[in-house]
């Protein structure tokens, strides 16, 4: 574990799910400095309550993607912030925070990684993808992610499990990832990088899922890809559990 100040102040979905004092602090930093420059907008943030708008624009925040690594002091975590207007997120950004790496999105404007403009790498057969993944907290969701993964693994040159949705959205927009999959990401973790994949020449788009954990309904399975390889790694998606 981390030792530079860094504490468990909470937990949330489970014991292991943890946040950090950090994770406080940067979003009530980024909330006062929206809030000083835009008072009428709106913003959801995964540590604070929401706040109503009435501009039309809602801001989305997840001020430490990746928790858990930052606590252990991993190099997977990321300040992610998105921009809606009217629903529609336009504006993006991730940024890494061990390393200051810089992915950037505006609608319709492309993709940018440090200010360089990044595209995705054309998809190879299935056989020889390199997939990102990720996992949940709840006991019950991990045993179902892991049955889906398990299936899908084969099918795959490999997988990887890296800790930041937002980045690993990222990797697969500037060519380190062939696709990435995840059953349950919340809209603080895919905004800012499922713009900046779609930018990059990717396709990015929440599909229905499988699972049900008691009334709980775990629907949303993010899935993002280069656009030339969506209908067979969607197609082996099914094949493996994650879709309804």
């Amino acid at each position: 574990m981390r030792r530079e100040g860094i504490e468990v102040a909470d937990t949330k979905t489970s014991a292991v799910d943890v946040v950090t004092e950090a994770d406080r602090a940067v979003e009530a930093l980024i909330r006062s400095r929206i809030t000083a420059l835009r008072p009428d907008d709106a913003i959801l943030g995964e540590e604070g309550d929401d706040r109503p708008g009435t501009s039309g624009v809602r801001w989305v925040v997840d001020p430490i993607d990746g928790t858990v690594n930052y606590l252990y002091g991993l190099p997977d975590c990321a300040v992610s912030i998105a921009a809606e207007v009217d629903g529609e997120v336009v504006a993006g950004a991730v940024v890494a925070i061990p390393t200051g790496v810089e992915y950037a999105a505006a609608l319709g404007n492309g993709a940018t990684r440090d200010g360089r403009p990044i595209a995705v790498r054309p998809s190879p057969p299935l056989a020889e993808r390199l997939v990102l993944t990720g996992f949940g907290y709840q006991r019950e969701v991990r045993e179902h992610q892991a049955g889906c993964v398990a299936s899908l693994l084969p099918e795959v040159r490999d997988i990887r499990r890296m800790g930041s949705c937002a980045l690993d959205l990222c990797h697969v927009a500037d060519g380190s990832g062939d696709a990435y999959v995840e059953a349950g990401p919340q809209p603080w973790d895919w905004s800012a990088g499922g713009l900046v994949l779609r930018e990059a020449g990717g396709r990015f788009e929440l599909l229905d899922g499988t699972f049900t954990l008691g009334t709980h309904a775990v629907r949303n399975v993010v899935v993002g890809t280069p656009a030339d390889g969506w209908d067979s790694f969607v197609e082996a998606l099914g094949r493996a559990g994650f879709l309804a």
